[in-house]
């Protein structure tokens, strides 16, 4: 099995780098060490680039004093975050589409504190306004015991987070490689129970048949008791005839065909409502993932009753990926639910769980649906990284508007019906 998510340089670069290499993650692993070092650059050169542009461009102006300090604090800025990007770079971490939101908010904070400060400590120390160079110093000098250390907590608390998640991946990485040592030259059986793989397809004729046959490799190799669900959610193209050739020399593929578009949501129910083994594992038909990083989730679904994946590096446009932040944060704010990734295609469940519960949603909410009523009933889950690979072939549909609008009507729908069941059962507990 191919390493996840580690690189190793060749063995002469390593060995003739590595006291330097030691030193520096010593360094830079001490986040207030370096943003400390990283924020008095970015005011030095704050106010080094006012300090040149007054000298050089005098003024009187108030609108142009403040567009001198806004230059003067975004380039600094600009600075700021390509060491940052380097330093994630050398400790192999990559900003999420979330990291980078916040970093931009905490920029623009800290640009609108800047100038803020400057006025009142202008107006304060030096009434009238007066352009005064050692005023305007004294002003940026303000800035920093307040703007530096908000940016100082924001920071640490984002690459401590991307850290984490790093680790966490390259831990799972080592107990994946240990489990594979321990197997021997031969591939055993990574899971005692049986798996039911399902797989929605919707016009994936480029990509279905490497996608299902892989599964069909990968699956084989960790049990022999397993199926592999196919949903053709209305395709209009040859998915459906990829399909069905599949299935007739591997019984393990079933096709549940829909003759109409039902949407993702639907599928995935169907899907669920035809499992018979004892674990369920969906994910995506597009070709966007690599089923045999599954091999790391059946340690931990000894200890769980599920494991959810998310994307490292999700390899999206950057339109979806701030829908999907936009989306997580709607979904934690209504249902309190705090996951990474609500709606990767690859979750490890029991399957017991869609036997004892009814899902209602047909949409783009199904996952949100499916986590909420797993945590309300009591189940546990653990979340694991997972490589995105971009798209092979097809085209993706949820950005649609009609898919949006479908899955904020659900939302708002559910959201309402659910809540208030919640508040029944409370109201009967409470009684008895």
């Amino acid at each position: 099995m191919a390493k996840i998510f580690t690189y190793r340089a060749p063995v002469a670069t390593q060995t003739a780098l590595e006291p330097l290499r030691i030193l520096w993650k010593r360094l830079s692993h001490q986040h207030y060490i370096y943003l400390a070092l990283v924020g008095i650059l970015t005011i030095t050169l704050d106010v080094a680039i006012l300090h040149l542009l007054l000298s050089c461009f005098p003024t009187h102006d108030k609108s142009l004093l403040l567009m001198y300090s806004t230059i003067a604090y975004g380039l600094g800025t600009l600075s700021s975050f390509a060491l940052s990007i380097q330093w994630a770079m050398i400790n192999k971490q990559r900003f999420t589409i979330s990291e980078i939101i916040h970093l931009f908010l905490l920029n623009i904070a800290g640009l609108l504190g800047s100038d803020s400060i400057l006025m009142l400590s202008g107006r304060t120390l030096y009434p009238g306004f007066s352009p005064n160079l050692v005023w305007i110093l004294t002003g940026k000098m303000t800035m920093i015991t307040f703007v530096l250390l908000a940016a100082y907590a924001g920071m640490r608390r984002l690459f401590a987070r991307s850290q984490e998640q790093w680790e966490q991946a390259d831990c799972a990485t080592s107990l994946a490689t240990g489990m594979q040592s321990q197997a021997g030259t031969t591939r055993a059986a990574y899971t005692k129970h049986s798996l039911s793989v399902i797989m929605p397809a919707h016009n994936e004729e480029v990509a279905i048949a490497q996608t299902v046959l892989t599964a069909i490799d990968a699956v084989s190799s960790w049990t022999q008791d397993f199926e592999i669900i196919v949903i053709n959610d209305g395709s209009k193209d040859h998915t459906q005839e990829i399909l069905e050739e599949i299935a007739t020399w591997d019984t393990h593929v079933h096709v549940i065909q829909h003759e109409v578009n039902k949407g993702y949501g639907a599928a995935l129910v169907s899907g669920f409502e035809a499992v018979s083994k004892d674990l369920v594992f969906f994910m995506d038909s597009d070709g966007q993932f690599d089923i045999y990083d599954l091999e790391r989730f059946f340690p931990l679904i000894e200890h769980y009753d599920a494991v959810l994946g998310y994307r490292v590096d999700r390899q999206d446009t950057w339109v979806r990926k701030l829908n999907a932040w936009g989306w997580k944060m709607l979904v934690r704010l209504v249902f309190k639910l705090r996951v990474r990734d609500v709606d990767c295609a690859f979750k490890l469940y029991r399957a017991q769980f869609f036997h004892d519960h009814k899902l209602e949603t047909r949409g783009a909410m199904i996952n949100t649906e499916v986590l909420y009523k797993f945590r309300r009933a009591g189940y546990t889950y653990t979340e694991l990284g997972v490589r995105h690979l971009p798209r092979r072939g097809g085209r993706a549909t949820g950005a649609k508007p009609a898919v949006i609008a479908r899955a904020f009507r659900e939302l708002f729908l559910y959201a309402r019906k659910w809540h208030r069941e919640e508040r029944r059962q409370k109201e009967l507990l409470h009684h008895k």
